[in-house]
Formats: C-alpha cells, sequence, structure tokens
C-alpha cells in the first residue's frame, strides 16, 4: 500500500514520513560502514585470519557500493526509485542475518557484499526520493536532515560497535540491522510514493559489466598499494586493467542508444561544477579524518578512548550545522552556505599547521570544529542545488553519481594522504641512520604540516569552482516541483 497525493505533491505530513524513512535507511547504511570496524580484531582472532584479510570486511563493502551506485541509479529510473529503495531495505536486512551467521571469513566477506548490494539501492535513490518528495522551498532542509543522520551513523557506529562486541559479540553487530531494516521496508512500503516516471528502456548490461570490472581495478589498485606496495605486479596490473576496461567502457556508452551513463549530463555546468567541487571536498575532509588519529596517538600518545572522543567532534558539528544550511540555503541560496562551508573547512585545515609534538587539547579541538561545520554548511546546499539542476527522468543516475562521487573521493582521500605522508616522512628521516623517537615524531608532524598545506589548498579550490555556479543560479530547466 502506498499513501500518496495529486499531482505528484505529497502533503506535508506525508512528504516528512517519506523523509523520516529515508533518514532511517540512510542512518543503517552509515551506521554499518563505522560499526564493523572496530570489531575487526574480535573477527580476526575468532575466525583465526589476519588483520590483512579480515580488511577485506571493510574493503569488499565499500568496493561494491562504489561498482554499484550508477547501476542502481540507472535501474532506478526504469523500475522507480520506490521499488528499488524499498528492495534495497530488504536486501541489506538479509545480507545483515547472513553475515551474523557466518562461520569463515570467505562467507562473510560474500555476505557484506550483499549487504552492499542493498546499501548501493538505498543510496542511489534516498535523494532522488527527497527532491521529487520536496519543493524547491523545502529541499535544502530536508538534505540538511539527510547530512545529520550520515553523521549520527558515523558516529553510533563506534560506540554501538564497542558496546556489542564487548557485551554480546561480534555477530550482534549485524543482528542490529534487522529490526531497523524490517520498520524500514514496512513503513517504505506504506508512505513512499507510486513511482510512475519509470522508462521502458533497456538496461546496459555491456556497460554495466565494463564500469564495475574498470572501478574495481582501479579502486583495489589505489586502496592496497600501500599494502603489496605501489611497483609490485598485482598494483600495477588491476591498474592497467582497469583505466583499460574504463576507456572501453567510454567508447561503448558514446555508442549505446541507452547508456548505463550518459555522458551529456556532464555537459550540465551545475551538476559538473558540484561533483567536482563535492569530490575534492570529500577527499580533504577524509585525508583529514584519517591522518588525525594518527597524530593523536602515534605523536600526543593519547588513548583510544580519547582519540575518539576527540574525533567526535567533527560529525557532532556536522549533524548541527547541517540541517541550519539546509534551511539558510532554502530562504536565501546556496552558493554562499556552500562556498562558504569549504572556507571554514580550509581555515581547519590551515589551523592544523599550527599543531606541535606539545599540542594540546585546545589547540586541536578548534581545527576540528571548524571542518566540522564547514562540512556541515557545504553538503546540503551543493546537494540540493545538484539535483535540482536535472530533469525529473535523469535524478535516479544522478543520484546514483553524486554517492560514486562520494566514494570514490572518500578513498582517493584515505589512500593517497596516507601515501604521501608515507613518502614525505621516510624523505625527512633520509639522512638519518638511526632516527630517535623525537626524530620520528618530529618528522611526523613536519610532513603532517605539508599534507594540511596540500588539503588547504585543495578546499580552496573546492571553494572558487563552488562559487563560479552563481552564474547559473536559475534551476529554470531542473526539478522546480
Amino acid at each position: 500500500m502506498n499513501l500518496t497525493c495529486n499531482n505528484s505533491k505529497n502533503s506535508s505530513n506525508i512528504r516528512w514520513f517519506i523523509l523520516a524513512d529515508i533518514l532511517l535507511g540512510t542512518f543503517m547504511a552509515t551506521l554499518d560502514s563505522s560499526i564493523v570496524n572496530v570489531a575487526l580484531p574480535t573477527i580476526s582472532t575468532q575466525l583465526n585470519v589476519t588483520l590483512s584479510i579480515v580488511q577485506w570486511i571493510v574493503v569488499s563493502y565499500l568496493l561494491a557500493i562504489a561498482s554499484l551506485l550508477p547501476i542502481f541509479g540507472r535501474l532506478a529510473d526504469m523500475w522507480g526509485r520506490s521499488k528499488v529503495y524499498s528492495i534495497g531495505f530488504l536486501v541489506f536486512t538479509l545480507g545483515s542475518v547472513l553475515c551474523g551467521l557466518c562461520n569463515a571469513i570467505g562467507m562473510l566477506v560474500g555476505m557484506r557484499v550483499l549487504q552492499a548490494v542493498g546499501a548501493s539501492m538505498m543510496m542511489a535513490t534516498n535523494q532522488a526520493i527527497i527532491v521529487s518528495s520536496f519543493p524547491v522551498s523545502e529541499r535544502g532542509r530536508a538534505l540538511g536532515l539527510l547530512g545529520t543522520f550520515v553523521a549520527l551513523g558515523s558516529l553510533t557506529g563506534p560506540a554501538l560497535g564497542g558496546f556489542l562486541v564487548s557485551w554480546v559479540g561480534w555477530r550482534y553487530i549485524f543482528y542490529v540491522n534487522v529490526p531497523i531494516g524490517i520498520i524500514g521496508y514496512l513503513l517504505a512500503k506504506i508512505v513512499l510514493p507510486a513511482d510512475k516516471d519509470k522508462k521502458e528502456v533497456s538496461f546496459d548490461y555491456k556497460g554495466s559489466i565494463l564500469f564495475t570490472m574498470s572501478l574495481i581495478g582501479i579502486l583495489f589498485a589505489v586502496n592496497d598499494g600501500n599494502v603489496f606496495g605501489w611497483s609490485s605486479p598485482i598494483i600495477l596490473g588491476s591498474l592497467f586493467l582497469g583505466v583499460i576496461l574504463l576507456a572501453v567502457f567510454t567508447l561503448v556508452e558514446l555508442r549505446m542508444e541507452n547508456p548505463l551513463i550518459n555522458f551529456s549530463i556532464y555537459r550540465n555546468r551545475v551538476f559538473m561544477l558540484g561533483n567536482f567541487s563535492a569530490f575534492l571536498n570529500f577527499a580533504a575532509t577524509f585525508a583529514n579524518a584519517i591522518l588525525m588519529p594518527f597524530y593523536l596517538q602515534n605523536v600526543l600518545h593519547y588513548s583510544g578512548f580519547r582519540v575518539g572522543l576527540m574525533m567526535a567532534f567533527l560529525p557532532i558539528c556536522m549533524a548541527i550545522t547541517a540541517p541550519l544550511s539546509g534551511y539558510g540555503s532554502d530562504k536565501f541560496g546556496p552558493i554562499w552556505f556552500a562556498t562558504g562551508g569549504l572556507l571554514f573547512n580550509t581555515l581547519g585545515y590551515l589551523f592544523l599547521l599550527s599543531v606541535t609534538t606539545h599540542s594540546t587539547f585546545w589547540g586541536i579541538i578548534p581545527s576540528l570544529i571548524l571542518v566540522g561545520v564547514g562540512t556541515g554548511m557545504f553538503q546540503p546546499p551543493n546537494n540540493s542545488f545538484v539535483m535540482s539542476s536535472v530533469s525529473k527522468d535523469q535524478i535516479g543516475i544522478v543520484n546514483g553519481l553524486n554517492a560514486l562521487i562520494r566514494n570514490l573521493g572518500m578513498i582517493m582521500g584515505a589512500s593517497l594522504s596516507v601515501l604521501i605522508l608515507e613518502r614525505l616522512q621516510a624523505t625527512i628521516l633520509s639522512g638519518i641512520a638511526n632516527p630517535t623517537q623525537i626524530q620520528m615524531d618530529s618528522s611526523f608532524v613536519e610532513a603532517f604540516h605539508i599534507v594540511m598545506a596540500f588539503l588547504a589548498g585543495i578546499s580552496v579550490c573546492a571553494a572558487i569552482i563552488s562559487f563560479s555556479r552563481k552564474n547559473y543560479i536559475s534551476l529554470k530547466d531542473g526539478l522546480q516541483e
């Protein structure tokens, strides 16, 4: 049963129930991305596997999501967004049950991929459903709440995961999704609007296979370059194969009548500039989030608990700022909020140029607050602007591409930042035969400063790109209603 309204507009009450279901699915998928990390040592011990193998529980999930997002974005345009989203709830819940029942690492990795299928179905449609359910005047507010629940999922995951692993066992980090998934699916069947904009076109199987294989090859190389060595045959071969398949995919898509990704969408400057600035923002913020704990633990020698509390400032500030930014962008326009958020991020990275081997709590926290506020300011108006710049028959694939850009930015930022910092630190210590701990700490801070300056430069570039959209502020060709 679906509760729908006339003229494709949902009543005020119904559209907020729709948003509630989207927020529930988003929270569940985001929670699962962060809750698993704290259980990896326990799973490694109980399943008797090394940490290099157990990491595939996380890597397989991220790779599968990144590869499948455009595919399900396209299928959502063909089958209907509500249908794909609802099925995603079921698949994710089933995958969670099966993950909890696994007794072998191979099975667990396989079931994580099944979870990723469900998560990608929801992630590829959540923003599209919001945009099609809310008028322009309320989209920023709705997308701001979406950003808040992304932050809450990230924030809740480690704490809840630690509690469950300690008190009832690692399997319950997966079982906790089951009641959420059942409630979310039932609510989706009741409140999500009937799909009316389905496109009767053939699916691009050839393009889907080429895209998936190319992305897996490239992301495997980027993600595991530090593990196998960047000059190892497996990394070079994976990267070469991924690039070749991506080139073939592009040629195939240009000749397809109904391609998986219609490259003409990149002629839309609002879409292109919005995605480019988002990619740079996610790469920088995730790089900072990856490197900061190393500085806090290895240089300042903070406990894991203290590091977790300090890092929580970022998602907390994001959760508070995102809905306010969304509301403000609805009233005053998205450009100033999106660009201002990126400038806040820049200040946060520049603030870290002052840290030393003896920095205090108050010498670090302002940077986390600035980046949390900046990220919360940027995401809702940018998402609203991008999603509102396309026609109704494109929002499914655009939703998938938005989520893909976000994941690619995070993967690239995490992998390349660690690589760059390690290389810089090795160069600084190259003339020292047996460096002392003090020299190791000092070299880390020096390399950390260089990386933070680089992230500040990236954030400035993202701000310039974001602000350049002011000439395309009119959304007359997009989803005005």
